[in-house]
């Protein structure tokens, strides 16, 4: 049997596509922010240029740009764009994980639970209560996704298999699927710290150039060196928030553990080991475990 995110419930598919475009405001609201910065500072190092009333065209630039960081701030902290993007991201982790965890008899949904059900249910709304603590917005409570659905037909066809099934298509659909999705994060990574590392050098090079030659009585004068800093400042400014390299890190090294549960898992487990293996893997691919990496990293 062949298990995807599409057999998954309702609430993992619309809390999952709430994490993606939170994500994607969050993170050009930011990019918005860098950029209008360094909008400001070039437009401030440009000549006054023609005077439009009382005002020359470049200074008022630099008031717009000035101005518009702070709107897209205000604008992103009023729609809590980030804490948003990253509670929706748990629930969905949380309800994939569980999901996966009910459907191959993973801890604490073992085939001895009498009423595994019932368990599955209790721990999912205890779990999403903790996040609606947090300001988590349930989709159910407006109405967005229908109560009840919290158990697929899938997720029961692949709980009613035999232990051998279920674990061939944990090991393929789930263990393999994540462990592929960590190196490919893991390229993108590296890809993006190169480029912005390289990036940053030749900002930084090139300022430092202008300076020792404005040392001098030469170059260009300060006001381009001041934007290269300020251009390179922002390229630093964004590496740090998409934190590329604690990332690479971290991905790696949930790649290596997925990659050993793999070969312990499709050698020595056994069916009574079973269920706390699908739970100690589980745990590798949370977000809270990526994140405590990613920190530790860094």
């Amino acid at each position: 049997m062949t298990f995807r995110n599409e057999d998954l419930p309702a609430l993992f598919h619309h809390t999952d596509q709430a994490a993606i475009s939170r994500q994607r405001e969050s993170t050009q609201a930011t990019r918005a922010q860098l950029l209008l910065l360094v909008l400001a500072a070039a437009a401030a190092a440009l000549p006054a240029g023609p005077k439009l009333g009382s005002m020359y065209l470049f200074g008022l630039l630099s008031v717009l740009s000035y101005v518009g960081v702070l709107v897209v701030g205000m604008r992103a902290t009023r729609r809590r764009a980030r804490p948003q993007w990253q509670l929706n991201r748990s629930a969905a982790e949380f309800i994939k994980s569980l999901a996966w965890r009910y459907a191959v008899h993973g801890a604490p949904f073992g085939s001895e639970v009498a009423d595994p059900g019932a368990t599955y249910r209790t721990r999912l709304e205890a779990g999403l209560a903790e996040l609606r603590k947090m300001g988590w917005e349930d989709p159910r409570t407006s109405g967005a996704v229908p109560e009840g659905g919290e158990i697929t037909g899938a997720m029961q066809r692949l709980r009613g298999m035999d232990y051998q099934a279920r674990r061939e298509t944990y090991v393929r659909d789930r263990l393999i699927e994540q462990r592929n999705w960590y190196r490919r994060r893991t390229e993108v990574s590296r890809r993006a710290t190169n480029l912005w590392s390289w990036t940053i050098v030749l900002l930084t090079c090139l300022a430092l150039l202008f300076a020792l030659l404005g040392s001098f009585g030469s170059g260009p004068g300060p006001r381009l060196t001041a934007l290269l800093s300020a251009a390179a400042a922002a390229g630093i400014a964004w590496n740090e928030v998409r934190r590329h390299h604690p990332l690479i890190e971290a991905h790696t090294l949930i790649e290596q553990d997925l990659a050993a549960m793999m070969v312990v898992m499709q050698t020595t487990i056994t069916e009574s080991q079973w269920p706390s293996s699908v739970y100690e893997t589980e745990r590798y691919v949370s977000p809270q475990h990526t994140d405590w990496l990613a920190r530790h990293s860094s």
